[in-house]
């Protein structure tokens, strides 16, 4: 009878142990980072996440407003295997991951541009909209190690007006695999000379009236910056994610009329249903 009793809670030991185990399995986001949102939960096929989330930041690339926003959150994802292809908000795109180590991510993505009335102060005015475009993004990042607690990552923007470069190192708190927890990275970004007026210069038109001195800037270094994430599951379809970013601006920047501010910063929260 013992012997009987012995069996029956090693076979439940074993039965537990094989449902965490799959569980686990089940769980394996294509790569354990909070930043890049996963809500097949392993699973190959469509998965869908949906939600909303409130931003405070910078009313515009170097202000001094700052303001809150709402967005919208989640996406809709068709996985297979290491592939998952996604339409997440204003980006349609292509993420895989190779050899275990290589995160490869395609996008096209929509930039809303600046208009004067970002500035409730009236900075902006004079200046003009800048156009709304669609950007190519291309990332990708490099694991230091197997269960990618450090990692390498690099972006190029383009197709736009001009292009902008990210390069960084990032570090992932925790030990979850479903892309819980929370990471941060460390980037210097570049820009050339095209993309950097976009945002910050000033033409011989936008001087005449705003009566602000013409401004022509060079490529170069752009800024340092420093980005936090962090995903939680509530529950089964419940997940909260935060997100907090500085960036720090050059002196090239700094110096230019627009940039009321040598910094741009912001914080979010918001929550995501799976369905």
């Amino acid at each position: 009878m013992k012997k009987l009793s012995g069996l029956l809670l090693i076979m439940f030991i074993q039965g537990v142990f094989s449902q965490i185990s799959f569980a686990q399995d089940e769980q394996t986001a294509l790569v354990p980072l909070p930043s890049v949102d996963d809500f097949t939960k392993g699973n190959d096929g469509w998965a869908f996440g949906l939600g909303l989330g409130i931003e405070y930041e910078s009313a515009y690339e170097g202000s001094d407003e700052f303001g809150f926003e709402a967005q919208p959150a989640g996406a809709v994802q068709w996985r297979s295997g290491d592939d998952i292809f996604y339409f997440a908000g204003e980006a349609l795109g292509w993420r895989g991951l190779r050899a275990d180590r290589w995160l490869f991510d395609v996008a096209v993505a929509f930039d809303e541009g600046r208009e004067e009335d970002d500035s409730d102060e009236g900075y902006l005015d004079g200046l003009g909209d800048t156009e709304e475009e669609t950007e190519l993004v291309l990332q990708t990042r490099y694991a230091l190690d197997d269960d990618w607690r450090y990692w390498l990552v690099g972006r190029v923007v383009t197709g736009g007006e001009g292009n902008l470069g990210l390069f960084g190192l990032g570090y992932r708190f925790g030990y979850q695999l479903d892309g819980t927890g929370s990471e941060i990275n460390l980037v210097g970004v570049f820009h050339d000379s095209e993309y950097a007026n976009k945002g910050f210069g000033i033409n011989a038109q936008q001087s005449a009236a705003t009566g602000l001195p013409e401004t022509n800037l060079s490529g170069g270094f752009r800024s340092f910056g420093i980005d936090y994430t962090y995903r939680y599951y509530l529950s089964d379809n419940w997940q909260i994610f935060g997100e907090a970013l500085y960036e720090h601006f050059s002196s090239d920047i700094q110096g230019s009329p627009i940039a009321r501010s040598d910094y741009e910063a912001e914080v979010s929260i918001g929550f995501i249903y799976i369905f």
